[in-house]
């Protein structure tokens, strides 16, 4: 019986509302009733009692709750006490796609050197899951973007990005200096599938939208999808300015969103892993780090390369 699916079982019993409980867990309902249906025939019972107005656990799904919460704790203390009885401190870093962009290497490093006894294990999650694994417990730790709808989390900002359109060449905004929030997000855009409504609208520009006008978005899986959508000319899309560094694909326009916040970079950790003396060790390796590498982190909230 996966783990997982017990982690996700154990957030709807606290939610018992669906939506509530995907958004937490970065999963579509459709998905989140998939894996409940799953768990419900590996136990052989039901566990969960919906209808279109209410979710109410049954009497085996309250009993099973509880002993779910309490195998997922045998779990995480047994994990823990067989590495650090190995010798080693894991710690699960996620991440999105670009990290902490030219800081992470030098990050990482630092944090080697500093803290040989902790393996840090990295994990890159899609945009399905722009908590980084913390939402569901798979990481400790995250690099990832603000805002999010993710509650219960402790944030420390690293930097902040500006944003920029990405245009396919031809496009008539594209040979502009800079554009306005509200014309990209006047367009047919693209962005990478999340349930996260926050992470949505800032994504999609949803405070800039005119009045009337209707948001027209498309889902990509991955960024590499994105960039091609773009580059054929079927959207447009918003990212950091630093993406033009690291996306050798030709054929694109990266043009400064003049009026819209930047995009801030943190990291961040469940309000009740605080303790755990490798999260606290990583936290002051990237504040040091982020201090003695003030210079590129001048260049990246600059949005140069």
């Amino acid at each position: 019986m996966s783990s997982r699916r017990l982690r996700y079982f154990t957030v709807l019993a606290e939610e018992l509302h669906f939506s509530r409980a995907a958004a937490r867990l970065f999963m579509t309902q459709q998905a989140l009733s998939k894996q409940l249906r799953e768990l419900e025939a590996e136990v052989g019972a039901k566990l969960v009692h919906r209808t279109t107005r209410s979710v109410a656990l049954t009497e085996a799904g309250a009993v099973f709750a509880g002993a779910a919460r309490e195998a997922l704790a045998v779990i995480d203390a047994g994990v823990t006490a067989a590495r650090r009885a190995h010798g080693v401190t894991p710690l699960r870093l996620g991440f999105l796609i670009g990290a902490a962009m030219e800081l992470t290497t030098p990050l990482l490093r630092a944090f080697a050197a500093r803290h040989p006894a902790v393996r840090l294990d990295l994990h890159e999650y899609g945009f399905a899951t722009p908590s980084a694994g913390l939402a569901d417990g798979s990481s400790d730790i995250a690099l990832l973007r603000l805002p999010l709808a993710t509650t219960g989390l402790t944030t420390v900002p690293l930097f902040t990005e500006p944003l920029v359109a990405v245009l396919p060449a031809g496009h008539p905004l594209a040979a502009r200096p800079t554009v306005t929030a509200a014309e990209v997000a006047a367009e047919q855009l693209v962005m990478g599938a999340s349930p996260d409504p926050v992470w949505r609208g800032y994504w999609t520009l949803d405070a800039h939208r005119p009045p009337a006008t209707p948001r027209r978005v498309l889902d990509s899986a991955t960024q590499s999808e994105e960039v091609e959508m773009v580059a054929a000319g079927v959207a447009v899309t918003v990212t950091v300015a630093g993406l033009e560094r690291y996306v050798g694909r030709g054929g694109l326009r990266y043009v400064p969103i003049e009026d819209a916040p930047g995009s801030t970079l943190a990291l961040a950790w469940r309000e009740t892993d605080g303790g755990n003396p490798a999260v606290r060790a990583f936290v002051e390796t990237a504040l040091a780090v982020r201090d003695e590498e003030s210079e590129l982190v001048a260049m990246i909230e600059a949005g140069g390369g």
